[in-house]
């Protein structure tokens, strides 16, 4: 009878022991609110300064995203935001306009001495902290969709870490080498083909947006929310100006056919900053018909963040690969892809 019962016990307390390690919690898994952004030329510093867990990130068992360890994060977003201020900062002592270059795909395609010169800070500053992190900028690779699909494509395939950092270093250079100051870098921290960080920073106007997945969208510290236009009469609408044939074409197909339904139409020139101001709800909507993973990356985390809906024309989610792309408020954005395709033909 002792003995049934000591068994009896020992079956009990290991139950119990058992049922308490389950439900510990994941340590240094837990939400951590936005930090503010400091002065102009100051460091950034993240709300955590506890060092990198030798855990760096943990699986849920029931999902297929990674839960990364939010120390992790909190020091990515740290260096995106510390390399994209560096950027800009190289972006201010040019403002008043730089000498093209070289002409890339075609004479509106422009690429000046100090494109690739941002790229380098950028790349400097992100492989200090992280040097077994992969890397992408739209400076090393040659021009035309074609190579920079392939380019994109061989980091995804053949990438031996799991980090991969996709950079334009100076989104808008037309508008750069007029002075117009309507340019910016766009870094995008990616992680196993996800991106996990996002940092757009406006040194002309020293608006920073930043975006960490699931945490929610955010400029100079402050949350930002997508507007809330419920229909396409009322709706702002950005578009681009492309330099591709092809893509000419079918941004005129698609003046004509949504300029008679929406409040207005935008040019702006910089990919980054109609994104970042879709986010912001100053823009309704972006679409385009083609540009690089460089071009929206870090843009696409910003509105999904802040509540918008980032999709290709077919209206499916976006992806690195995605380069025909729609953004909105997710209120209009349904209809908007109607009338891309049953009216405007835009395929």
């Amino acid at each position: 009878m002792r003995l049934v019962c000591f068994r009896l016990y020992s079956i009990v307390a290991l139950s119990l022991i058992v049922s308490s390690v389950a439900f510990v919690p994941i340590e240094n898994t837990r939400r951590i609110s936005p930090f503010s952004l400091r002065s102009k030329g100051s460091s950034v510093v993240p709300p955590t300064q506890q060092s990198i867990s030798p855990r760096l990130f943990s699986t849920m068992p029931s999902a297929s995203d990674t839960v990364l360890d939010d120390a992790l994060l909190d020091q990515v977003l740290e260096v995106a935001m510390d390399a994209s201020r560096k950027a800009g900062e190289i972006i201010l002592g040019n403002a008043g306009g730089a000498e093209v270059s070289e002409r890339k795909a075609n004479s509106r395609d422009l690429l000046t001495l100090i494109d690739p010169l941002c790229e380098k800070i950028i790349k400097e500053t992100v492989l200090e902290t992280f040097p077994s992190h992969d890397f992408l900028g739209e400076e090393d690779v040659a021009p035309g969709k074609e190579a920079s699909a392939a380019a994109l494509d061989a980091k995804l395939s053949s990438s031996t870490g799991e980090w991969l950092w996709i950079v334009d270093p100076i989104d808008g250079t037309t508008n750069f080498v007029s002075g117009m100051p309507l340019c910016m870098p766009s870094v995008a921290a990616t992680y196993n083909g996800q991106v996990m960080v996002g940092v757009i920073y406006d040194p002309h106007r020293e608006e920073l947006f930043h975006a960490v997945r699931g945490r929610g969208s955010f400029m100079n510290g402050e949350r930002i929310y997508v507007g809330e236009q419920e229909t396409i009469g009322d709706a702002i609408i950005a578009m681009g100006s492309p330099p591709a044939e092809e893509s000419m074409e079918m941004s005129l197909r698609g003046i004509q056919a949504l300029m008679p339904k929406c409040r207005t139409i935008r040019m702006l020139g910089s990919a980054a900053l109609m994104l970042a101001w879709v986010a912001n709800g100053r823009l309704t909507c972006y679409w385009e018909y083609d540009l690089s993973s460089w071009d929206i990356s870090a843009g696409a985390l910003l509105i999904q963040e802040a509540g918008g809906r980032f999709t290709d024309l077919n209206g499916e989610d976006f992806i690195l690969r995605t380069r025909k792309m729609c953004a909105t408020n997710g209120k209009v954005h349904d209809e908007i892809l109607r009338v891309l395709r049953e009216e405007a033909n835009v395929i």
